[in-house]
């Protein structure tokens, strides 16, 4: 059975499209991986700010820019020959930090506006955080585990439609907040997706 995806593959085939030229001009400047990591932890932070001051098409703009910089920060590393095992621990660890400081400030625009959000946001964080460990988990056993309905590029494509939509004048945030609850359900249903997974693999050896 065909595993469900909630990104169509056009969709992520003209995102790659659109940011080529950039990955070749950072390509041919041989800028260091590093320096676009750092920039999306930058934007990241924007992007908290502009959340919790309820700018949700900024945050929405930033958090896309920040998943740009998390697509080219890779691609750099291997068209440059710059992969390497702290390479990649660095932009993980990276990555989590991003992730925590957006779902920061949205926690602290709806703190005091729906404390069940507030919650919602910690199940988002909570699922976010497993799927990318039982990842490495499954690595640490000798197993690649990219299996899963709600990776990094749907958390990240689905808050910034989220966000942006969520702008729109008379929506009341409704969009940012489904955003917020596929996140939180199907984030998690990916960690179940990937034990399961993982289990199989194990019972195989």
């Amino acid at each position: 059975m065909a595993e469900i995806k909630l990104l169509n593959r056009y969709l992520v085939n003209g995102f790659l499209t659109v940011i080529e030229p950039i990955a070749k001009l950072l390509i041919s400047l041989r800028v260091h991986p590093h320096v676009v990591t750092f920039a999306g932890l930058g934007f990241s932070i924007f992007a908290a700010f502009f959340f919790k001051d309820g700018e949700f098409f900024n945050a929405g703009i930033m958090v896309i820019l920040a998943g740009i910089c998390d697509v080219l920060d890779g691609r750099l590393a291997r068209e440059t020959n710059q992969m390497s095992k702290f390479g990649a621990l660095f932009d993980s660890s990276i990555d989590r930090y991003s992730e925590v400081l957006i779902f920061l400030g949205l926690s602290t625009y709806f703190l005091m506006r729906s404390s069940y959000m507030v919650l919602v946001i910690i199940v988002a964080i909570a699922g976010s955080f497993m799927v990318s460990y039982t990842r490495a988990r499954a690595e640490g056993l000798g197993i690649e585990c990219k299996v899963g309905i709600m990776q990094r590029q749907e958390r990240v494509t689905y808050l910034a439609a989220g966000a942006i939509l969520g702008s729109i004048p008379g929506t009341n945030n409704l969009f940012l907040m489904l955003s917020l609850w596929i996140i939180a359900i199907f984030a998690n249903i990916t960690v179940l997706q990937r034990i399961v997974y993982i289990k199989k693999r194990l019972e195989e050896t």
